[in-house]
């Protein structure tokens, strides 16, 4: 990985004043050079500075939500096929909430699209997926661009206890209703 991506974040720096540009442009491309979205705003803390590899980050980061919410919306198979197996891993859980989806965004093994299918599932049209989806993708920039270089030398215990911190505070975040459908409540007994 670091073959495909320090050449890329080289190119980016070494570029000037179409340096943002070109690190909204990475934050586009790293879908299909498979890097994770943390990897990306840690190079945009260092390039930028925390305040603007934030702001290019997110800027990055909602492009990429925006431009996968028209490809998922184009093309109804592979939305309905992301879908079950989306049901199926996830089987009837109640929806998540957007505070509990920021925070799926901040753990970097969950995948970035996944989540943004979560978040197509609890907005009622593009406007509502827009503007969670901003609000979303603040958290995760603002971690990794801020302490993107300080994660890399935390103990692994230390790992740990964020981890179980995200947790606690993914269930604290939860909805509290479930709203199910009659049918799917009185389903017939196999």
């Amino acid at each position: 990985m670091n073959e495909l991506v320090l050449p890329l974040v080289e190119v980016v720096s070494n570029s000037g004043v179409y340096a943002p540009l070109y690190f909204i442009v990475l934050h586009f491309l790293r879908q299909f050079i498979f890097v994770p979205v943390s990897v990306i705003c840690m190079a945009g803390g260092v390039m930028f500075g925390a305040v603007y590899g934030t702001i290019y980050s997110v800027i990055g980061i909602t492009v990429v939500s925006i431009a996968f919410y028209f490809v998922i919306k184009r093309s109804p198979f592979l939305f309905k096929k992301i879908t079950k197996i989306k049901k199926k891993w996830m089987k009837k859980r109640m929806p998540m909430s957007v505070g509990q989806i920021a925070i799926l965004r901040l753990v970097p093994f969950v995948h970035f699209h996944f989540i943004s299918l979560c978040l197509i599932e609890v907005s009622k049209d593009f406007q509502g997926y827009l503007k969670s989806s901003f609000l979303t993708n603040i958290p995760l920039a603002l971690l990794y661009s801020f302490f993107g270089t300080a994660i890399r030398g935390l103990e692994p215990q230390l790992i740990v206890l964020l981890m179980l911190g995200l947790a606690i505070l993914f269930h604290l975040l939860r909805r509290r209703e479930w709203i199910m459908k009659w049918e799917e409540f009185f389903q017939p007994v196999r």
